[in-house]
């Protein structure tokens, strides 16, 4: 028996297109921090487990990026920064990019901020220094890589 006893014609070629189709872009993470070291770091640890990013040194850079990015995916952000890390939340809560998993790094936070980053719906609230093994967990299951 042949998939020609099987499936039509026009069915055959649907077939053939979705399995011909291009595959999406990998996704990205976008990381958010004006201090360069920081950025570069993350950077590299999700570099060499396979997770491709983007990095923006302000707030304003990072809102410039989603909108011209579809394919970010998950972004990592500081909160103590010159565009405050809370008001770009909730610039990017009040966007059409709403729905994206956010995760907050910092170094030096008061419960007050935490509780702020709570309500805008956060991933998680994590103090410096970072456990790299448990971001990239965070991470690999915001971005769907592992269930």
């Amino acid at each position: 028996m042949t998939d020609h006893d099987i499936l039509s014609d026009a069915e055959r070629e649907a077939l053939l297109q979705v399995m011909h189709a291009p595959q999406l872009p990998p996704q990205r993470v976008l990381i958010v921090d004006d201090d360069q070291d920081a950025r570069e770091l993350l950077s590299e640890i999700f570099a060499i487990n396979g997770i491709h990013c983007l990095t923006a040194a302000s707030g304003s850079a990072a809102f410039d990026l989603l909108q011209d990015n579809r394919s970010i995916g998950l972004m990592i952000t500081d909160l103590r920064m010159a565009d405050d890390g809370l008001d770009l939340i909730r610039k990017v809560r009040s966007s059409e990019r709403a729905a994206l998993p956010i995760i907050i790094v910092s170094g030096n936070a008061q419960v007050r901020d935490a509780i702020d980053a709570m309500h805008l719906s956060v991933v998680d609230f994590l103090l410096k220094p970072i456990n790299a093994e448990h971001l990239l967990k965070l991470a690999r299951r915001e971005l769907g890589m592992i269930a």
